[in-house]
Order: structure tokens, then sequence, then C-alpha cells
């Protein structure tokens, strides 16, 4: 006889929107998880009625993190505030969700690893009612012109060969008492193909951590935010938990850059609750995976039962963006160095007919616009150049 499946008691789920503080230093770091800390304290003691089992935080929660222009952090900057995942940080948050029994996840910790110590990772967490990290995710799309970290993909063959190169190695779920668990981080959730891993893991959860700007479409009339994200809850059929800053603490940057926003989808694709605004606050949202499950067991409009994969091997056949870009000792400097690969990338998409050149130009020129961009916002100071 096979195996039958316990119940899951529907619980509470918190996604925080927390004001965020760019930190240089430890005392910075410190600062930040201060207030993470009490907005559990406050979530789980307000939503106590249907016990709180998990919390999802932003995408560079506890150090924040800088752009192009005149706050532009170099690789020296970043590893200054580069923190382990067995350090205190996590051990405080450990503390918190073992006594509150619940799970803490997590994204745009900027870590140091020892079998790469020339850079850092933008590395998501999730942390059990033990106190003990139970997942690290490295963040798979990393946008070439924000953010300095690695992407495993950046040495794809080295990185491969410490912590392994199989889809449930480099897009982990867990399963838990909860649910079945995962996390993508920000500019992974733009695109199909880390929640589709996720989904193909068994996630039912995706816990999503971003830093995500105005600039990018985080509210209306574009807000592309919402409906990319509706979309990836949809088509793996899985709760989508989606966390941004509320407000920012900068010299560079508007106290709006990432404008809130934050919300929680259902694995319909409907949006159960929604924080539409630069604020700092928390969302509670009911949590039933066993509504999930029995949704899951249907196959009318069931997006797995129906997905006939043979047909789209060629789109993946050739590399895009090409691998191991930023080898071991060559990690990337600064943003314009780490943007080199792009123009590679416009040269292939515009040289196979995929891309066609705006009017007056030809598919040589396309190749050598990004980087007549760059070497420009070079010379004004807008992108730095050591």
């Amino acid at each position: 006889m096979s195996k039958t499946f316990d119940r899951i008691e529907k619980y509470t789920a918190l996604v925080m929107q927390p004001h965020v503080f760019v930190a240089n230093d430890r005392d910075g770091i410190k600062r930040n998880l201060d207030r993470a800390l009490n907005l559990i304290d406050y979530g789980v003691g307000y939503f106590w009625e249907l016990p709180t089992r998990l919390v999802v935080f932003p995408e560079y929660f506890l150090q924040g993190v800088t752009t192009p222009g005149k706050g532009e952090h170099g690789i020296d900057d970043f590893m200054k505030k580069a923190i382990t995942l067995d350090g205190p940080e996590m051990q405080a948050l450990g503390a918190k969700a073992k006594e509150y029994n619940l799970y803490i996840a997590g994204g745009g910790v900027i870590e140091k690893v020892p079998e790469f110590p020339d850079r850092w990772f933008n590395t998501a967490f999730i942390i059990g009612p033990t106190g003990e990290v139970v997942l690290r995710y490295h963040k798979w799309h990393i946008p070439a012109s924000i953010g300095l970290g690695s992407s495993p993909h950046d040495l794809f063959d080295e990185y491969t060969k410490v912590f392994g190169g199989g889809i449930d190695t480099l897009f982990p779920v867990i399963d838990t008492e909860i649910g079945k668990l995962g996390t993508m981080t920000c500019h992974d959730g733009c695109t199909p193909e880390v929640s589709r891993a996720l989904g193909y893991n068994g996630c039912e959860i995706i816990c999503h951590p971003v830093a995500l700007q105005e600039v990018e479409g985080v509210s209306e009339p574009w807000d592309f935010w919402m409906f990319t994200r509706r979309t990836r809850a949809h088509d793996n059929m899985c709760y989508l938990l989606g966390s941004n800053w509320g407000t920012v603490e900068y010299d560079y940057y508007p106290r709006a850059f990432c404008s809130g926003n934050s919300f929680a989808i259902d694995y319909t694709g409907m949006v159960l609750r929604h924080m539409p605004y630069p604020e700092e606050q928390v969302l509670a949202v009911t949590i039933d995976i066993e509504s999930l499950r029995e949704h899951r067991s249907r196959c009318n409009h069931n997006t797995w039962v129906d997905l006939r994969t043979e047909g789209f091997r060629q789109i993946y056949d050739k590399p895009i963006y090409p691998p191991n870009q930023f080898p071991p000792g060559r990690p990337p400097r600064n943003l314009a160095d780490k943007m080199g690969p792009v123009k590679e990338v416009f040269q292939e998409l515009y040289g196979r007919g995929q891309f066609t050149p705006p009017s007056g130009r030809s598919v040589d020129d396309m190749a050598n616009i990004h980087a007549e961009r760059v070497a420009r916002a070079q010379d004004i100071g807008t992108l730095r150049r050591d």
C-alpha cells in the first residue's frame, strides 16, 4: 500500500515590507536586523488567532544594495559588509524562528563563502523552527546592471564542481510540515525558468524576496511586478509571497526607491492580499496547502499535466548569456565591468535575427551601442571606472 499524507492545517504567513537602511558595515546591518526582529514580534503577536508559521523578508533587507550613480559601491565595498550564513545575523533570526516555531525566508544576503573568497553571492535562505538554515539558494538571474553578486552561472564549471549542478541543487525545494517551500530572488521572477524549476521540484510556496524599483514598474499603470508574478504563480500552481522594501534610507536614493507593493498570490494566480504603497508594513495571509493539493489533482487547466516539452528544446540548445564570464580569481569589479558580457549577448540576439535593429542601424552596429553607452556614463561619473 502506498504512503498517505498527513493533513496540513491552515496557517498564517507574514510578508514583510520593511524600511531598509543601506549599510556600510556591521553596525548598519545590526540596525536592519533589529528592526526585522521587531517586525516578527509584531506580526506573530497581532495575528495570533491563526498561528504564524512562515515569514518572508525582501531582498537585501539586512545590508541594502547600491546602483549606478554617485552612490555606487565597488566589489571591495560590498565585501566589507558580506556575512556568512552561520554568523550572528542568521543566529539571531534562527533564535526568533525557534521562539515562535516558524520558518523565516529572506533574500539578498551578501554572502561570502570559503570556496570562492574573492566574491559574494546574492543568497536567499530559509531558516526552520530548529533555528538552523535549512535551505540556501544562490540567485541565478542577476541583472547585469545592478548588484555585484555572482550568479552560479558566472563561474558555472567551478561552481558545479563544488556545489553540484542538478536542478534540485541549483533550485532547491524543501518538504516541510507546512508544505514544500522554495525561493527565488527578484530578477529570477521576470522570466519563467527559475519558477518552473521550482515547480518541477514540487514547490508549493515560492518565497520571493525582491528589491524591485519603481523605475522597473512596481506600481500602476505599468506594474509588471504584479502581472509577471501572478503568471509565475499560475503557471506552477503554487502560492507566491512577494516581499519588497517599503522605504529606504540612503543619501543617493529617494525614500520610495523600491516602492512597496508586496503581495500574496494564490495557486490560481489570484491576488489574495496587496500593500499598494511605499511604506513599512506587515501583511498577513492564510495559507491553505490542502486546497492547493486538491486543486492540483484536477486535470482541467492543469498547467503541468498538459506540458509538452519536446518542441521547446531548441530554445536552450545554445547559450544566450554565456556561462563562466567571471571565473574564480576574476570577480566583477564594478557595474560597468559586470555589464561587459552584454555586448556579446546583443551580438548573438541581433546576429541570429531574433532582434531587429531600429531604423538606420545595422546588425553590426548593435553590438557596440551598449559599450558606447557605458563609456559615456563613465565619462560623466555615473558608472565607476575602477
